[in-house]
């Protein structure tokens, strides 16, 4: 079992009992760890205690702004939802295929693909000469499931396995970086509609640790009422965690669907609201043929 997978069983033991307030004790026995070896590990993996993190991802405070009237967003926000000053951006460049690449489904295309460890999981990471192409969890159905995802989503390309590459894209993606370090800048190539890249740009912008609903995500994009719409388009994102679907919630403040699994979302949102959390994802100059 990884640090993720420990981790993910704690928020799921807290789901099921967190009205019971569980201690330190009760938390490291559903990690299976002692309570010495649970905090130490939990605390290098988040930045923060145990207690300091689920503080960072309970939404509670947000549910009883929004039932004192407050809108989701503003309720977020005045929740401490909104990503502090101290956070570094990961700088992101999206590369759209032309209708011409889309049509053809990457024929010719070389793309180097592998699985790494990252901090909420495995993954499989894949990038062309043009940038970052996939990154999806293996989780049910096991690493066919995401090589599968990626072959249809680029029927026609080359697939070449490369586990070290994608081992240094993950601690790219993932790293915390020093006060002193510059952000990296990552490209991205992407195949999509012209509706579902505007989507995922608007993505982009939502800053790390902060939160929107789907409905303000489709007025940003000048589509009031295509909420549904803009719905399943950040349902067909990619590149998990790097286009940050998971900043995505339902207008009542529930959490809402995420492809990576509801524990892995609330994992990641606690990450990023830690102390020492990693760079947002926003979106910087953007360029390239606009898809059909």
């Amino acid at each position: 079992m990884n640090d993720y997978e420990r981790v993910a069983s704690v928020i799921r033991f807290l789901d099921r009992h967190h009205t019971d307030q569980p201690d330190l004790a009760a938390l490291s026995t559903a990690a299976g760890l002692s309570p010495f070896h649970f905090h130490r590990l939990f605390s290098t993996w988040a930045g923060v205690t145990p207690k300091d993190f689920l503080q960072c991802l309970t939404l509670e405070h947000v549910k009883q702004l929004l039932r004192d009237g407050d809108n989701v967003f503003d309720a977020a926000l005045n929740a401490g939802l909104s990503g502090p000053g101290r956070l570094h951006d990961l700088c992101v460049t999206i590369e759209a295929a032309s209708p011409g690449e889309m049509k053809n489904g990457g024929a010719g295309l070389e793309i180097d693909f592998g699985f790494s460890e990252t901090p909420f999981g495995q993954a499989l990471i894949a990038e062309t000469k043009r940038g970052l192409c996939h990154l999806s969890f293996v989780d049910v159905g096991g690493r066919d499931r995401v090589r599968n995802l990626l072959k249809s989503d680029w029927p026609n390309a080359n697939l070449n396995r490369n586990d070290q590459r994608a081992a240094e894209l993950a601690a790219e993606i993932f790293a915390r970086p020093t006060q002193s370090q510059s952000p990296p800048r990552l490209r991205a190539f992407v195949r999509g509609t012209a509706f579902q890249l505007s989507v995922w740009r608007a993505l982009l912008r939502i800053p790390s640790g902060s939160l929107t609903t789907y409905g303000r995500l489709s007025a940003g994009i000048n589509q009031p009422r295509a909420a549904r719409a803009v719905g399943t388009a950040v349902g067909a994102n990619p590149i998990s965690f790097v286009i940050p679907c998971h900043r995505v919630i339902r207008e009542t403040g529930a959490l809402g669907n995420y492809g990576g699994g509801p524990t892995r979302k609330k994992v990641m949102l606690g990450w990023e609201l830690s102390p020492g959390a990693p760079r947002g994802v926003v979106e910087t100059d953007l360029f390239g043929a606009t898809a059909a």
